[in-house]
């Protein structure tokens, strides 16, 4: 091959790898690549057959110089034809005349004057599987090389199959992830739908039942209850089982900010909109459009920020920091607190009317200690968690059992359960002892059984005071009911009552 001849084609290979470079969608790209090897190549027409490895079958999908018709035509079954061999084999094909080869069945019905018409077919490959064949027509010279011919038509096949199998890889990565993103979304709302969530006393029942009934609402909900009840639990039940389940649900945590970041967080930024804004930032808000935005402990907003939030609550919309241009937003909202938000109102801390935005329909859930019968079910449920997690067989005997019940739990539901994870962690044997709870816990227990003590023996005791008292007026007063009575300062009916009582003989013998 002369020199001019080889920086021709090279020349052409790397407009082929460029337009096959051009997009990811392969019907896209085969159409222009014919067009360019008709160009360079004088091919009267060309095909690229693929075959259904199901059906068998092999068609045409896509060509150049041929009609709508005569393309629909051009099916084969593997070893029909010549393209059907070169299919079957993975060899290539040359036909140097195809008015005098057999084999050649013209089905598209395009060569209508066959002399002089030369026939070019080759494998396209993936690995050593043929996924199909790209074929050429072109006048017959002697000035031709057709085996020059092939070789460059089994490059660009190759090119092809290269591309074909990038974007299937792509495409079997992207059907990949869209299958894990499906299985995520499957997962989130069987571990967060209500009835996943630890409790059945009838505060959490009530719980339940307006969960299933706002989390199609669209509704704006506000979850009140101490720190560590389970507030983020429920938010997470609410989206999960809400329309909006396969997008974003975004958290952010009000309190756990300075203040001259939680609007950027919330809104974002633009470049330069402050000392650090290297980049522009979207917020939070953008972040959750068309899905959740969970906004805990809404009490330690900045009042300037409930400006702001109270805007996007009635309006959908907000700017960036550093931009005048709105942005609109499809977002649901959630917020949760721990502070009691009347009181804060009444000291204007918190914004009278962005609570009544937020106090569409209020959650409370109940501390742990007013639903103890839920304290058992949650101890099962983090040892069996905990014993998994840590490959452990640790068991509660019930002496432990009743004293982690009676404990008051100021943490609530997130206390008891880093105290369970704490239990399991340390245990050195099979079962939990009492030794081994926190001293926290074991000092309630004592103080509340040496309480239950004292109040049971007051009354016995007071009973014996009384009675010494009795019998010593008696005594003074010769045993007379009126006059000690008087003494003692009650009636002779009330004496009379108190010396049958205590079964007080007259005679002073008791």
């Amino acid at each position: 091959m002369n020199v001019k001849r080889e920086i021709k084609e090279l020349s052409f290979l790397f407009e082929i790898s460029q337009i096959l470079a051009s997009s990811m969608d392969i019907s896209e790209i085969l159409k222009p690549v014919l067009r360019a090897m008709a160009e360079k190549l004088e091919m009267l027409r060309g095909t690229i057959t693929l075959l259904n490895r199901e059906t068998g079958e092999i068609s045409i999908d896509e060509a150049y110089g041929l009609s709508d018709t005569q393309r629909e035509r051009g099916r084969y079954r593997i070893g029909e034809g010549i393209t059907g061999k070169v299919v079957q084999t993975g060899e290539p094909a040359i036909i140097k005349d195809i008015s005098e080869e057999a084999l050649f069945l013209n089905k598209t019905g395009a060569r209508i004057n066959k002399k002089d018409v030369s026939f070019i077919c080759v494998p396209i490959k993936i690995g050593n599987e043929v996924i199909g064949a790209l074929s050429a027509d072109r006048l017959f010279s002697d000035e031709v090389s057709l085996k020059e011919d092939v070789r460059l038509l089994s490059i660009i096949a190759s090119m092809i199959a290269q591309a074909v199998r990038l974007r299937q890889s792509a495409q079997e990565e992207r059907q990949r992830l869209i299958n894990e993103n499906k299985r995520l979304q499957e997962e989130l709302r069987e571990r967060f739908k209500p009835s996943n969530i630890i409790g059945e006393s009838k505060a959490m029942h009530e719980v339940y039942d307006i969960i299933g009934r706002v989390a199609n609402a669209d509704t704006t909900v506000l979850l009140r209850g101490e720190s560590g009840v389970g507030k983020e639990l429920v938010a997470h039940a609410i989206h999960y089982n809400s329309q909006r389940a396969s997008n974003p649900l975004i958290r952010i945590n009000c309190a756990a900010l300075p203040e001259n970041l939680i609007e950027s967080e919330l809104f974002g930024h633009e470049k330069g909109a402050f000392t650090g804004a290297i980049t522009m930032r979207r917020g939070r808000f953008e972040l959750a459009d068309k899905g959740t935005i969970f906004l805990d402990e809404i009490g330690d907003l900045p009042i300037q920020t409930q400006v702001k939030l109270l805007r996007v609550l009635q309006e959908r919309e907000f700017e960036r920091l550093g931009s005048e241009k709105s942005i609109k937003v499809n977002v649901r909202i959630i917020a949760a607190t721990s502070r009691n938000l009347e009181e804060l109102v009444n000291l204007g801390k918190f914004r009278e009317d962005l609570y009544y935005r937020l106090n569409v329909v209020p959650i409370f859930i109940s501390p742990l200690r007013e639903r103890r019968e839920d304290i058992p079910l949650l101890i099962e449920h983090f040892l069996n968690k905990f014993n998994k997690k840590y490959r452990k067989r640790v068991s509660l005997p019930k002496d432990v059992l009743k004293t982690l019940i009676n404990y008051d739990w100021p943490g609530n539901v997130r206390e008891l359960e880093n105290t369970m994870e704490r239990l399991v962690v340390m245990s050195t044997g099979g079962n939990i002892t009492a030794s081994d709870l926190p001293l926290n816990i074991r000092e309630q227990s004592i103080k509340r059984r040496y309480t239950v003590q004292v109040k049971t023996a007051l009354p016995s005791t007071i009973e014996e005071i009384e009675k010494t008292k009795i019998i010593d007026a008696m005594q003074k007063t010769g045993w007379i009911q009126a006059k000690a009575a008087r003494l003692l300062g009650i009636t002779p009916r009330q004496i009379g009552y108190k010396i049958k009582k205590y079964n007080i003989q007259i005679n002073g013998n008791d």
